[in-house]
């Protein structure tokens, strides 16, 4: 999971996203669900007091072993080891589909920032990978049973309407597209499944006919009193 993970952020795209992620979170951010701590290392970076906080104590210590310097804590996102109104910013990212219960998250959010603090939410929606194939009900069926694993696969599209029920204001929506049309996407759709459907993949990947696009969604509002 590490290394595909890895391979996911090391793309230009997924630099990008962080950058624009990362913009007017102010001086003080608790990355949430921050796994082996690349944006807050990257925040600690640009001057910013980088708080990481994750369940998974053994991605933490790879975290404390990339970036010794950055602070991290395991805790749970909905009960934050944070004052009340402590931070500036927060940052969730590829984390509410995995909760089971995401609101409770956007909750402790707003708990842990301060007046006009900004939170940020970033994710995809595990029904929205769009994949050419020779079979694309068997696709459709791959996609919806991979999806149908998690406790909340469709939670990026209620971004934007679970920071207004929580009292943001200033509320956006953003969609960035991912795009592969190489091999290097073949361990994530291996994930989807295996057997034929995959060597098909794996044949148009050295026919240069591989398509695979990735809708992520970043939403982002601002804790008014």
């Amino acid at each position: 999971m590490l290394t595909l993970l890895d391979a996911f952020d090391d793309l230009p795209q997924s630099r990008k996203l962080r950058e624009r992620s990362y913009e007017a979170l102010g001086d003080t951010v608790v990355d949430v669900g921050c796994g082996a701590g690349r944006a807050v290392g990257e925040l600690a970076a640009r001057g910013a007091r980088a708080i990481g906080v994750d369940l998974d104590p053994a991605m933490l210590e790879v975290a404390a072993e990339r970036w010794p310097t950055a602070e991290f804590h395991v805790a749970d996102a909905t009960d934050l080891p944070l004052e009340d109104g402590s931070v500036t910013g927060y940052r969730a990212d590829k984390l509410l589909h995995a909760l089971a219960e995401p609101e409770r998250a956007v909750a402790e959010a707003r708990r842990v920032l301060a007046v006009n603090g900004r939170a940020v939410l970033l994710g995809q929606d595990w029904d929205t990978f769009l994949i050419d194939s020779d079979d694309p009900e068997l696709v459709r069926t791959l996609v919806h049973a991979r999806a149908d694993r998690l406790p909340h696969p469709r939670v990026a599209r209620r971004y934007r309407n679970l920071l207004l029920d929580h009292g943001f204001t200033d509320v956006t929506v953003e969609v960035h597209t991912f795009v592969w049309t190489d091999p290097a996407i073949l361990p994530l759709l291996a994930n989807l499944g295996e057997g034929p459907w995959l060597d098909e993949q794996a044949e148009r990947g050295r026919d240069d006919r591989l398509f695979v696009a990735l809708p992520i969604f970043l939403a982002s509002g601002t804790r008014l009193p």
